[in-house]
């Protein structure tokens, strides 16, 4: 359960220019995707994805300037089923998280 934003990303568009030493591979069931979490403090970075081989999903968080309260609403997976073991083929939404800045009023 990583509880990350995650935005998609061309494999030829991602590029890490710092800290690829401390990246650390885990990869889990079918073994196609590989996420990649640092080793250090154990975020999750990114990953290659099984659903779309030629993408990255890649943590909002770790993208400079980049916030995962940058969105408005954020549609949330139900994570149990992948994509490509339903029968449909499509993902399955669980609902979704919607952030609204604090106004002050609230404590």
């Amino acid at each position: 359960m990583r509880g990350a934003v995650a935005v998609s990303a061309n494999l030829d568009d991602i590029h890490v220019v710092q800290g690829a030493d401390k990246l650390t591979l885990y990869q889990f069931n079918t073994g196609q995707a590989k996420h990649y979490f640092c080793s250090v403090c154990g975020i999750y970075t990114f990953h290659s994805r099984r659903s779309v081989p030629s993408q990255y999903g890649v943590n909002v968080a770790c993208i400079a300037g980049l916030s995962p309260f940058d969105f408005d609403e954020v549609p949330v997976l139900e994570g149990r089923s992948h994509p490509k073991d339903r029968s449909d083929g499509g993902p399955m939404t669980a609902g979704r998280l919607s952030y609204r800045a604090n106004t002050g009023d609230e404590r």
